[in-house]
Order: C-alpha cells, then sequence, then structure tokens
C-alpha cells in the first residue's frame, strides 16, 4: 500500500525528517508522483518479520541453560 511520508514515518515510528533523508539517500524505496513521495509499507513487512524471527531465536537461545563443563571439578 502507497502512503505518504508522514503516514510512512508514523508506520515505522520515525521522524519525517529522517525518513525524507533515507529515501534520499536511496536506503528506502519511494514513489514521486509529481507532488508527493509515495512509500510502499509492504517493502518493511518482509524485514519486521525477520527482526522477530531473529529476535525470538535470540530469547530462545538466551533462556538456554548453561551446560556444566566436564573439566569442573568439584571440590567439597
Amino acid at each position: 500500500m502507497f502512503v505518504s511520508i508522514k503516514e510512512a514515518a508514523d508506520y515505522l515510528e520515525i521522524n519525517e525528517t529522517d525518513l525524507r533523508k533515507l529515501i534520499f539517500e536511496k536506503k528506502i524505496k519511494a514513489f514521486y508522483d509529481g507532488e508527493q513521495y509515495l512509500v510502499n509499507t509492504a517493502q518493511f513487512d518482509t524485514h519486521i518479520k525477520e527482526m522477530e524471527r531473529i529476535r525470538a531465536e535470540i530469547q530462545a537461545y538466551l533462556s538456554e541453560p548453561v551446560p556444566e563443563s566436564l573439566f569442573v571439578k568439584d571440590e567439597d
């Protein structure tokens, strides 16, 4: 879905100035219709889903218990 820069900034939770900067640096694709830039929000959906998947993997890794070392001696 194509939205204005203001709507895209709200969607990404960043300010409009930063979004414009990313557009002019060609880090975010946008379409100029002769009056304003329009941004397709679908280009962010894949990235957001991938970041959520990575975050879940990291949380699963961090929640695993640390295995006991075979080299640790119990000196009681």
